[in-house]
């Protein structure tokens, strides 16, 4: 295996371990909104955001 494709898979485990364990409620309040939600769906929302952005960033410095 690739040293690229281990750490990778490390991250992976890492991330469903720390999601796993923080199942309980939380409350989220921006601006005048406030949402109720488990701890798990906003950490995977706030995982998928992160990936994106990594990727259009990574993206944007690879144009000449």
């Amino acid at each position: 295996m690739k040293p690229k494709t281990i750490i990778i898979l490390v991250l992976i485990v890492l991330a469903v371990v720390i999601i796993i364990q923080n199942s309980e409620m939380v409350t989220l309040q921006l601006f005048f909104w406030k949402i109720m939600m488990s701890r798990i769906i906003f950490m995977v929302g706030l995982l998928a955001v992160g990936f994106v952005l990594g990727i259009l960033v990574t993206k944007r410095m690879a144009k000449p």
